[in-house]
């Protein structure tokens, strides 16, 4: 993914992250600047979850557009 690739995918996804991994705050969000690599492991150690794990479901949530989960996971 190049640069200008990694910033428009991490505008667009910056609510969807939130609401999906609500612990993020927008500043924790912003420090990334457009690192997709850095966001997943922030994710990954706040959560435990897998690293495929969350870059399927961000994937997913780019390509189909899914709305953000009303709920915490």
């Amino acid at each position: 993914m190049n640069d200008l690739k990694r910033e428009g995918f991490m505008q667009r996804m910056k609510g969807k992250v939130k609401a999906t991994w609500g612990d993020i705050t927008d500043d924790e969000y912003d420090k990334f600047g457009g690192n997709v690599d850095q966001l997943v492991g922030w994710i990954k150690q706040k959560t435990g979850e897998s690293e495929d794990s969350i870059r399927e479901r961000l994937d997913r949530m780019d390509k189909e557009d899914e709305p953000a989960p009303t709920e915490r996971r």
